[in-house]
Parts: C-alpha cells; structure tokens; sequence
C-alpha cells in the first residue's frame, strides 16, 4: 500500500478513538446491554406485536454521530427476541440463526424512533419477526430487520 493511504487509514481510527483503551468499568457482565436497556422503552405488547421507543443517546452513537451499527444490530436482537416470546411457551428455548439489516438512512444523535417488531412466522422450528424502525417525528422509515430464530425442545432428562 501507498504510505499516504495507510497514513490517512491511521489517522482516521485514530480521530474515532480505536486507540484508546477500554475503559474499566466496561469489561463488566451485560455492561453494553445495560446501555441498551437503557435507551428503550417498551410502549406496547400484544401476541406477536411489539412496540417500543428508543432514543439514540450518546453511548450507542458512532463517530458521526448517528446510531452506531452495532448497537442497531444488538437493538433488533433484544426487541425480534421479546416479540417472539409473546406467542412461545416459556419453556422453548431460541437460537438466533440470521439476522438480515438494511440501513435505510441514518438515526442522528438524541433522535426518538418508533420500534415496531411483528412475528411474521412461529411455527414448531422456526419463528420469523420483522422490525421496522421509524424516524418518531416524520414517521420516515430509517432501519428494516428480520431475524430468524430456531425453536429447540427442551431436553427431558
């Protein structure tokens, strides 16, 4: 590679902070799904529907200051989670199998999106929900996810 690229490549994961250590107080259990937890609020929970809000705040933000893509990510596995739990037996147990994300637009710092999840599917191996993340103001449409769970049985020893 050409010294300039590799220069301009340094430079940049420099400016976002992936030289910096970890601070301590994060290496503690669940730290980043607390964070999460923390930025969501459930509004409603009917069988196989789910809604929530959820505030883009400065820890789940990205150098550029929209929400970062990993905590979407965590933010789809939480609420599609929840929103298959609403028609399956407490006893069943769910494997996330895929994950499929389309990031439509990006969600700025401080902005209220509306989470809506829906089970597109539950049947005996496999349970499908769609979550579709909006823009709480304009109603716009940033974020689309589907996330495909395998029902285990439970063991019966």
């Amino acid at each position: 590679m050409e010294p300039q690229h590799v220069s301009s490549t340094r430079s940049f994961l420099e400016a976002i902070g992936i030289t910096k250590p970890v601070p301590a107080n994060c290496g503690s259990y669940d730290f980043y799904s607390d964070i999460l937890r923390s930025c969501l609020k459930v509004d409603s929970i009917q069988r196989g529907r789910i809604s929530c809000t959820f505030i883009v705040k400065p820890p789940l933000s990205n150098f550029f200051k929209s929400l970062h893509g990993g905590a979407f990510a965590a933010a789809v596995e939480l609420v599609s989670i929840a929103c298959a739990r609403t028609v399956m037996a407490e006893d069943k147990e769910l494997f996330l199998g895929e994950i499929s994300m389309a990031y439509l637009s990006g969600a700025m710092l401080n902005t209220e999106l509306q989470v809506d999840g829906s089970l597109v599917k539950s049947g005996r191996n496999v349970t499908v929900v769609l979550l579709e993340f909006k823009q709480k103001k304009t109603g716009k449409l940033i974020y689309a996810a589907r996330a495909t769970f395998y029902n285990l049985p439970v063991a019966k020893l």
